[in-house]
């Protein structure tokens, strides 16, 4: 198994269906729970192991979701408010050495994690198709539709939540 990717790299064809966006929509609602029961009872020993070699903690990895699940939300709000907003983009390694996401408790990110997938979830399914063929430009990107960050955030969960998973199989952490 690679641990960087236990689930596979993200893969986008460039196209969606409905039933495709509602199953992403659905693997997006169930983040905060699979990621709340990758990481029950754990304790700060096993929090500030890192997932692989030479990779994040898993306290960090639990700070890591909400902030890069706030920065998608936040840019599907921008696609879906202005003509293909210039987004900017953060420097997740950085922010992941920051005080707050090496020490704070797992759970106020959690909890963040929750309030946050409810407002996420919602705004998604009162999208219209049309809707996910609104774009952002990111500067290192160039334009990326709702579509394809949709996708990609669907995968980032799962990612995330079998990093998680595999490290407490791998330790035999039960």
């Amino acid at each position: 198994m690679d641990l960087s990717y236990p689930i596979g790299k993200f893969e986008w064809n460039g196209e969606a269906t409905q039933a495709q966006r509602r199953a992403r929509i659905e693997e997006i609602e169930r983040v905060p729970a699979e990621m709340r029961k990758a990481l029950a009872g754990m304790s700060d020993e096993h929090l500030d192991t890192p997932y692989r070699p030479g990779g994040w903690t898993v306290r960090q990895l639990a700070h890591h979701v909400p902030d890069s699940h706030l920065n998608a939300y936040i840019r599907f709000k921008l696609a879906l408010t202005e003509d293909q907003p210039t987004i900017k983009p953060y420097e997740q390694e950085r922010w992941a050495e920051l005080e707050d996401t090496r020490t704070t408790p797992v759970e106020v990110s959690l909890s963040l994690l929750d309030s946050l997938h409810q407002r996420w979830v919602q705004l998604l399914l009162s999208l219209v198709p049309a809707d996910f063929a609104r774009t952002f430009r990111h500067p290192e990107q160039g334009l990326v539709s709702l579509d394809k960050t949709l996708a990609l955030y669907a995968w980032h969960g799962r990612h995330h939540v079998a990093h998680v998973t595999a490290l407490r199989e791998r330790m035999g952490w039960r």
